[in-house]
């Protein structure tokens, strides 16, 4: 797999987002989907995969602690392209447990329970979300952050066993920006009142001018931790 994977970086070196979605989108037919968290990264990519092969599933994590104005992009989304964003819940019996144990707001104690949350609201849906599927397409970007510096365009994500593609992995923020403002993208209005990456409610703030564009999630946390295991 090592093999296909650095033949599958060194044929898309250079190439734009659209034509490697063309390819894989073909290439996978069926067995392709879009993870979406509905950030301007993800959102730009919808757009792109309803232009090129609008049928292919796109889905999303409903973890029970979301923004409204995020479930407000999942209607104006669907709207928009004529789609219906496939949404996959945690199981209610292990939220239950996890909140009776530890209480409803665990994650801020420290990284450990903050990562069991994320376990059960992200990571098990997203096992379900997976059933049937070869690749997974990701909003990744090298400057969102210091754990995402050294991630490819395709890599292999050994514990789903999956392809994993990251079409705008080189793109910079303001690329992401014209891209949304020159196609009519709906984006998350949160954006417009400093949030540039938005999570969980509970887990996201706003930030200030010049800080990093992920520091407003899980800010008491260290900057190296901040990931909820999707891509990890």
């Amino acid at each position: 797999m090592k093999d296909i994977v650095n033949k599958l970086n060194e044929r898309f070196i250079g190439k734009e987002p659209e034509e490697v979605l063309s390819y894989f989108l073909e290439a996978y037919r069926g067995h392709i989907a879009l993870a979406s968290s509905l950030s301007i990264e993800d959102q730009v990519l919808t757009a792109m995969i309803c232009r090129i092969r609008s049928e292919t599933r796109i889905f999303t994590l409903d973890t029970g602690r979301l923004f409204p104005e995020t479930y407000s992009l999942i209607e104006r989304t669907n709207m928009t392209y004529g789609i219906k964003i496939q949404l996959f819940f945690p199981d209610y019996k292990q939220v239950e447990k996890m909140v009776a144990e530890h209480g409803v707001n665990l994650f801020y104690e420290n990284v450990e329970k903050r990562r069991l949350c994320c376990h059960i609201r992200k990571l098990e849906p997203l096992k379900r979300a997976f059933d049937g599927l070869k690749v997974w397409i990701c909003g990744l970007r090298h400057e969102q952050s210091v754990t995402r510096t050294d991630i490819r365009m395709v890599e292999w994500d050994e514990p789903h066993r999956l392809l994993k593609l990251n079409p705008l992995i080189n793109w910079t923020e303001k690329q992401v920006w014209d891209y949304i403002h020159g196609h009519g993208v709906p984006y998350n209005k949160l954006h417009d009142q400093g949030f540039p990456s938005i999570g969980c409610q509970p887990c996201t703030r706003a930030v200030k001018p010049g800080e990093d564009i992920r520091a407003g999630r899980w800010w008491w946390e260290n900057p190296l931790h901040k990931e909820c295991g999707l891509h990890k």
